[in-house]
């Protein structure tokens, strides 16, 4: 279990995170999603003990990081693929690790071939392509064979066989009963990976929710409706506040559950051939939950011509 409370932290006159409480269960895959500069990796640096809060707590199965006796057993994580000594091979350096907390130097091999980087575990690590390194930060992070793992962008750079490695992966890690929270950045991933997610913008909480409840609280669903009576239900749809779209023989219709949309139909004797909810995508509802959290909004090309310049 991970549980922040009332987490602040500020750097001068910027507040990187604002009273950010949340907490993170074991036996679930918890994605934290936010918009770039929302305080995703200030907020794991803390939980680390890297960044000291202004206030708040961060902790870990009821302690700080700091407060763990044999902190690689207890907490896993890869928030930097590059910590290491570009000299070392990659079992020097997991032997390095290994021997700092008093861990079976057996372990080193297994988290090696784990990751499938026992054919190059000679190999210096300097010499190591971003995807092996990303592969050598998860080595390390499962080292101690902990119960809590954090990892901060782990597919960056890897192939999609594997990024599909990964999430299956976290997957069984979580099936196993610890605590995993997975930072990324790529949302189409959280949503094949993550089982709840804790939101985040500007420092602030947004959600704490299941995937599923997330993106249907976004309100981005529609129904797509196939109907001969094109005007009639048109007009009694309007009348009951929905927002409609025509399309090539159907109707897009928003601000009505398909329940809603039928009862209207059965009351005034309309026919219908086809209603199909249109679910929005996690991806559809991180964008339209954290628009006004976007710290650097870039200009659409041609946006200035079409009057959609921000």
């Amino acid at each position: 279990m991970i549980t922040a409370h009332s987490l602040t932290k500020r750097y001068g006159a910027a507040t990187a995170v604002e009273d950010l409480t949340f907490e993170v269960p074991p036996g679930m895959v918890t994605g934290f999603l936010g918009p770039n500069g929302s305080g995703k990796s200030t907020t794991m640096r803390m939980i680390m003990g890297l960044d000291r809060p202004d206030s708040g707590s961060a902790l870990v199965r009821g302690k700080r990081y700091s407060e763990l006796e044999w902190p690689l057993r207890e907490v896993g994580a890869l928030l930097d693929a590059k910590a290491f000594h570009p000299a070392r091979t990659a079992r020097n350096h997991l032997r390095w690790l290994a021997l700092s907390n008093d861990i079976p130097v057996g372990r080193v091999d297994e988290a090696l071939d784990q990751v499938g980087l026992s054919s190059v575990a000679k190999r210096r690590v300097g010499k190591f392509s971003l995807g092996m390194t990303q592969r050598l930060g998860i080595a390390a992070a499962l080292l101690g064979d902990p119960g809590v793992l954090l990892f901060d962008e782990p597919v960056n750079g890897l192939d999609p066989e594997g990024i599909r490695w990964v999430r299956c992966f976290l997957r069984e890690l979580a099936r196993q009963g610890r605590t995993v929270l997975v930072s990324s950045h790529l949302i189409s991933e959280m949503s094949l990976t993550a089982d709840r997610l804790v939101v985040i913008g500007r420092g602030r909480l947004i959600a704490e929710t299941s995937v599923d409840d997330f993106v249907s609280r976004s309100g981005a669903g529609a129904v797509k409706l196939v109907t001969p009576d094109l005007t009639a239900f048109t007009a009694v749809l309007s009348a009951a506040g929905a927002t409609i779209e025509d399309g090539d023989g159907s109707l897009t219709v928003e601000g009505l559950s398909s329940l809603q949309i039928g009862d209207l139909a059965a009351r005034d004797g309309l026919r219908i051939h086809e209603m199909t909810p249109i679910t929005a995508s996690l991806e559809d509802a991180f964008i339209e939950l954290t628009q006004d959290e976007v710290e650097y909004r870039p200009t659409m090309p041609g946006a200035a011509a079409v009057g959609l310049q921000e």
